[in-house]
């Protein structure tokens, strides 16, 4: 028999989860289809466990940093199977609020299969057979498998198996210096690790000076770091080695972290005419493929790899099918953080991105976090906040190099969403002491340097030295 609903969301990742929930809210009869476990990368190998591993990780450096504090402490000794138990734990709490019962009861017909295109009206989901008047494809995406000579011969670890292990790597090789290479890198060499990091640049996608902020930060540590693409990797008698341009790793353990593809085998998008790719599915901006009734977003279109973008495209998505109207699914204003200690967040363009628009009539302006009364109490002085806008002011993005940069990020984001200037961060009370208090001080220097060089300005200066 063949069941008809509103909407049919293909995938219950974070994008097909808030997708199915508010096509719920809205009144939609809607089904979930998911092939493996809901939640998807996110709640069982992506931000869920990385985090809850890199809190662990956090734990056992600040005991080996407590000396500074005055504070006595032994050596801490990771017990990794309990690490593990942590991380699952944390996983269930949270998986518990998304789990197919919860699901259900607010409404969404879950279904656990594989769902394939019959045609571009029909879908199939294990034994059931699907119509919709719209559907939505939210399948996500997997690790890529780089192309290294004899990687086929070694054993390795992706996001997808590494917080499987019970016993903590003696040596750790990552090859990748993306955010989860670098996050990675980080919680194992604190857990205990002797961490390897093979890669040309760490966090390439940033300004140059997170690279170089974060190399300091992980050599103080003690992590090693080669800095060349890794080209080839063999297996012998225990060891693995991993040949690069810059110098050879050596090691236990290999950790591949190389990047995303999109999720597409399997879906017979040819049978529904749904044109698509190794790089993802095309869409127009109101998040629909070239059938005007299938829309996808997230992942599996190839651009951003982020759980709250995801998100955000799958909510659009069924506000364009569901409601009269459409609303562009696609943003310059992107935040993203990269949870390494100290955090790295992003927001609008980098330098070079704005030069590249504008030219020379841009202001760059730079605070460092030694300078910040919050880092200096914490003794969390690695990092900066650089800022860049227009010669008028009118801010173009943001980068934070600091703990907690992450939340202080919001506040530039909400600033380029409303077209806000550096003068209007500067208005605002910020509380102090906190990390976000550099935002504030860097936004009050040029605040006042941009009046005292402009006109105004300078006849106040003529009228202050008359009048003293």
């Amino acid at each position: 028999m063949t069941e008809h609903f509103d909407i049919v969301i293909i995938g219950a990742g974070s994008g097909g989860l808030t997708a199915a929930g508010f096509a719920a809210q809205l009144g939609a009869r809607v089904a979930l289809v998911e092939k493996h476990r809901i939640g998807g990368d996110c709640t069982w190998t992506g931000c869920v466990p990385s985090k809850a591993l890199l809190k662990a990780a956090k734990v056992a450096h600040e005991v080996r940093q407590a000396g500074h504090y005055g504070i006595v402490a032994e050596p801490p000794r990771t017990d990794m199977a309990q690490v593990r138990a942590y991380v699952r734990g944390v996983i269930n709490e949270i998986y518990a609020h998304e789990a197919p019962d919860e699901l259900r009861r607010s409404g969404i017909d879950v279904i656990l299969a594989p769902g394939r295109f019959l045609d571009a009206q029909t879908l199939a989901a294990g034994e059931r057979t699907l119509t919709a008047r719209y559907f939505l494809i939210c399948t996500g995406a997997h690790p890529v498998r780089p192309d290294l000579v004899g990687l086929d011969e070694v054993p390795f670890l992706t996001y997808e198996t590494i917080f499987d292990l019970n016993e903590l790597p003696r040596r750790m090789i990552v090859v990748g210096g993306g955010p989860i290479g670098c996050e990675m890198a980080q919680a194992f060499q604190r857990l205990g690790a002797q961490v390897i990091l093979v890669a040309e640049r760490l966090l390439p996608k940033e300004e140059p000076e997170v690279s170089q902020t974060l190399r300091t930060v992980f050599e103080q540590e003690g992590m090693q770091f080669i800095p060349g693409r890794a080209r080839a990797v063999s297996h012998r008698d225990g060891t693995i080695r991993v040949e690069s341009e810059a110098g050879t790793a050596e090691g236990d353990t290999l950790f591949i972290a190389a990047g995303r593809r999109p999720n597409i085998a399997g879906l017979d998008l040819d049978r529904a005419g749904v044109q698509a790719d190794a790089r993802g599915i095309p869409v127009d901006t109101s998040l629909r493929t070239n059938v005007k009734h299938i829309f996808a977003a997230g992942d599996v279109l190839g651009g951003h790899q982020f759980t709250h973008f995801a998100g955000w495209q799958a909510f659009l998505a069924v506000r364009n099918a569901l409601l009269l109207g459409s609303t562009t699914g696609f943003t310059d204003i992107v935040p993203w953080v990269t949870f390494t200690d100290p955090e790295v967040a992003h927001v609008g363009m980098t330098e070079v991105q704005a030069r590249a628009r504008y030219g020379d009539t841009l202001k760059v302006s730079r605070w460092e976090m030694n300078r910040t009364d919050r880092a200096v109490c914490d003794a969390d002085t690695d990092g900066f906040l650089k800022v860049i806008s227009r010669s008028d002011g009118t801010l173009l993005g943001a980068t934070m190099v600091a703990p907690r940069a992450g939340e202080a990020i919001t506040e530039f984001t909400l600033a380029l969403n409303h077209r806000l200037k550096v003068t209007d961060v500067a208005n605002a009370i910020h509380a102090y002491p906190t990390y976000s208090t550099a935002a504030q001080q860097l936004a009050a220097g040029v605040a006042v340097e941009n009046f005292l060089t402009g006109t105004a300005g300078k006849v106040i200066q003529s009228l202050s030295k008359i009048m003293r």
